[in-house]
């Protein structure tokens, strides 16, 4: 796991502490780590470091699987950790349950808003685009090759519009209209 943790915190920065699985949590539920002091400035990241051990499969194809999850945001007032540990642990013990990959493109509709008060409902599967393009995904020690899925919070329009009209369609409006995906109280996009 040296390889994964290396991978991360070359991001992400320093690995400052990590979750213990829940006790009750599903077969397969991953660990969360909190990294501070990474390549942004001013932006609080957590992962996953244990799902990729977690039996996942393609829902398109039926392939094999290997992820880790990743969560980025501005800090918070009074919130030292943000939404994201639970929101990952959440997602992570969902893949796990089903045994269903995330795919890029696909939607996860939360089950409240990601922050309170907020109208983030929904978190969209990415390529961590934001970072260098070998970061996307790592080949660990034992040979297993682990993609790193950055889950980019949406509010219900934006995730109504991939629905309808497909990832590459909404993809094409973020570069258009450039939001600040770090920022967990954005507008929404003009779509």
């Amino acid at each position: 796991m040296a390889v994964l943790i290396d991978h991360l915190e070359a991001r992400l920065g320093r690995l400052a502490g990590a979750w213990s699985v829940r006790d009750g949590a599903p077969e397969g539920a991953a660990q969360v780590g909190w990294f501070t002091g990474g390549v942004f400035e001013d932006i609080q990241s957590c992962a996953t470091t244990t799902l990729h051990r977690t039996h996942l499969v393609s829902p398109t194809t039926g392939e094999p699987q290997h992820l880790e999850l990743l969560g980025c945001g501005h800090p918070l007032a009074g919130d030292e950790y943000g939404p994201f540990p639970g929101v990952l642990e959440w997602v992570a013990e969902r893949l796990a349950t089903t045994g269903r990959a995330v795919l890029r493109g696909d939607v996860v509709p939360l089950p409240m808003p990601l922050t309170p008060g907020g109208s983030l409902t929904a978190l969209y599967a990415a390529m961590p685009v934001c970072f260098d393009d070998a970061f996307f995904s790592v080949t660990l020690e034992s040979g297993t090759h682990v993609s790193v899925v950055w889950l980019v919070p949406l509010h219900g329009i934006e995730a109504e519009y991939v629905e309808k009209h497909g990832w590459p369609a909404f993809e094409s409006e973020l570069t258009k209209q450039n939001p600040d995906l770090f920022d967990l109280g954005r507008p929404q996009m003009s779509l």
